[in-house]
């Protein structure tokens, strides 16, 4: 199938719609329709409809969606139906949960590595995940050939390690770090800051109310 090119807003929403039709396969429901769906994911159906539109007719007037069907058609376009393996890079306090909560749980990304200047901690095995030292960080990548890592490290030192991630042919980095990091065109990066989700649900409360 060719590569489909869609709005970000829309690839952002396509592991949510997965998400929930896992959980109505699981209940073993065999259709929906774009209200039942927009009131499960809180996306109106006005909006699902326009997502599902950019990959071809997946639904039938009248009808909905086969949930099957359209289950299948989520799991490979999200590549679901290969493991994907992940470096995380720090292993702090946002490091340690990630590790514990692992991904792999709830999709097909797991860290299968982790890195870590701490002596105490290299070569240890943390929640199944084996540590390495910092100083292995490009070699483990290559020869594992991992190409998304997770960035939880210190500010200071984020542009240093994202470098060396570069350099062992990482394409994919997923920044918790408040750095907004360089890294050449041909890799992507996709910024969590805390923080500043925190601050704009803050602001967001003090500034509208329901009737906005």
């Amino acid at each position: 199938m060719a590569e489909t090119k869609i709005p970000k807003a829309t690839a952002k929403r396509l592991p949510i719609y997965y998400r929930y039709l896992n959980i109505l396969h699981d209940s073993d429901k065999n259709r929906v329709s774009s209200t039942e769906l927009s009131e499960a994911v809180k996306v109106d159906s006005a909006t699902i409809r326009r997502d599902f539109s950019y990959f071809g007719a997946l639904g039938k007037r009248g009808y909905g969606y086969d949930v099957d069907s359209l289950l299948k058609f989520f799991k490979k376009i999200l590549n679901q139906d290969k493991l994907t393996n992940a470096a995380l890079i720090g292993v702090g306090n946002l490091g340690n949960a990630l590790l514990n909560f692992n991904f792999h749980q709830n999709s097909n990304v797991r860290i299968s590595a982790a890195f870590d200047v701490r002596p105490d901690l290299a070569n240890t095995v943390q929640s199944g995940v084996p540590i390495y030292p910092m100083a292995e960080l490009r070699k483990q990548l290559e020869d594992q050939q991992i190409k998304i890592v997770i960035l939880t490290v210190p500010e200071s030192v984020a542009q240093n390690v994202t470098d060396d991630a570069v350099a062992g042919g990482v394409q994919g980095i997923l920044n918790f770090t408040p750095l907004r990091i360089s890294v050449p065109s041909n890799v992507r990066v996709q910024n969590v800051d805390l923080t500043n989700e925190l601050q704009t649900l803050i602001y967001f409360l003090d500034h509208y109310n329901e009737e906005d």
